[in-house]
């Protein structure tokens, strides 16, 4: 058994505690059973639940047991927290197709192996058959309503609106602690700092019923320094479904992070010893252009979403559009994702290929055929890594990588992609 709080802490992990020396001496008395839940209101976690998810497996390999539980019945309600609007809700066959992607997705991070295996739960299975009388009778009748309308995520809901339906979300979820406690002997309860209320009001009702004391921690909520989430940009969130995000997506996202956030972000996420992402830290202050903390943490988070095959495709792709490597090389899959945020120009199947020029200009990276032509001749200009030495030049159909991609490149850095469809 490790200290695993004083790991947490140093990682800036422990937002909130029910009571921190009690918890330690938890941990460090035993084995413990802990649990953290996801819910299925989407087909995919994302990277905000991958703190959650690398939590637990700290935790486990500290020498204790988790349970992972997908809600199944929590994913048909949907918790208000961190939402000013009444969520859409999904079909029951929906929620119970998320279900089974989910558990393939949290099962990655964890170990199923061992005295301390990790288990896999779902609250529909005591959930769905109870009667509404059963619940409010069971579970309501322990829950002061004035205490939930003081809850911050009600409050604020209140004037908008706020269903019964998700108002009782904070005791499907508390009920799920209590079943648990006894099920499986599970007594601390992890997640955001957002369900801060729901964790604690879990902790309530098991003393309430039971008389025990269990315990609750959460993590803070990892946003950048404008106070948006991580794992958010303009286009949505960052999942970790490969067909949502690509792999090529995710890495680089992780490489263009701020300087000023990698040391946050390569303890909240990275594996590595603490020495280790000191000497990272120390490196990236030394050298903020090589980008080396930016490029472990996306090496690392890449390889343990997508696995290291994935990883070594990403990083052949991202050295191979800056000439680093062949371009022939890559899959089409790798290739499509890598170019999928370039400036673009796009081809119907058939059309005869316009000058290098002109596709210089329709993809945007030169404002007029003359600037291209100038490009062209001071040797400024790539067709599939190959300097373009023709101001006439145009692409032959073979030049086209797997049928459809041709890659342009200004300069050193400024990538741009013919796409043909």
């Amino acid at each position: 058994m490790t200290d695993i709080v004083d790991e947490l802490q140093w990682r800036g992990l422990l937002a909130q505690t029910t009571d921190l020396e009690e918890l330690r001496q938890a941990l460090s008395a035993g084995p413990v059973t802990y649990y953290c839940g996801f819910d299925p209101t989407a087909p995919s976690l994302h990277v905000g639940n991958l703190v959650q998810l690398l939590t637990m497996r700290r935790i486990q390999d500290a020498g204790h047991k988790p349970l992972a539980l997908v809600g199944g019945a929590t994913g048909l309600i949907g918790d208000p927290s961190g939402r000013s609007a009444e969520r859409q809700l999904n079909s029951e066959d929906v929620v119970a197709g998320w279900v089974e992607r989910i558990k393939g997705q949290v099962s990655r991070f964890l170990s199923f192996e061992g005295d301390n295996g990790a288990r896999m739960v779902n609250n529909l299975d005591w959930t769905g058959g109870m009667s509404v009388i059963d619940f409010l009778r069971d579970v309501g009748k322990h829950f002061p309503v004035n205490r939930m309308l003081a809850r911050e995520v009600v409050a604020s809901r209140l004037e908008s609106g706020l269903s019964y339906t998700e108002f009782s979300y904070q005791l499907l979820q508390s009920m799920d602690f209590l079943e648990l406690h006894r099920r499986y002997g599970c007594v601390l309860q992890s997640g955001g700092s957002d369900q801060w209320g729901n964790l604690t009001a879990g902790a309530d009702l098991i003393r309430r019923v039971t008389g025990n004391h269990v315990h609750a921690i959460s993590t803070p909520l990892l946003t950048k320094p404008d106070g948006t989430k991580y794992g958010k940009t303009a286009g949505g969130a960052i999942w970790l479904d490969p067909e949502l995000t690509s792999p090529y997506a995710f890495f680089q996202y992780w490489v263009n992070v701020e300087d000023g956030e990698v040391g946050k972000l390569l303890r909240t996420f990275s594996f590595r010893s603490r020495e280790e992402i000191e000497e990272l830290e120390k490196q990236s202050a030394d050298r903020p252009a090589a980008r080396i903390g930016q490029r472990a943490l996306a090496e690392e988070l890449t390889t343990l979403v997508h696995g290291a095959d994935e990883t070594a495709k990403v990083i052949a792709a991202s050295a191979a559009l800056f000439g680093q490597g062949g371009l022939e090389a890559l899959d089409e899959a790798t290739l499509a994702a890598a170019l999928a945020e370039t400036p673009k120009a796009e081809l119907v199947k058939g059309q005869e290929l316009p000058s290098v020029a002109d596709l210089l200009v329709s993809s945007g990276l030169c404002a007029s055929k003359s600037e291209a032509r100038r490009a062209i001749k001071q040797g400024g200009a790539y067709l599939n890594n190959e300097k373009v030495v023709s101001e006439e030049a145009v692409p032959e159909p073979s030049d086209l990588l797997h049928g459809r991609f041709l890659v342009l490149r200004r300069g050193k850095r400024t990538i741009g992609s013919v796409v043909v469809g």
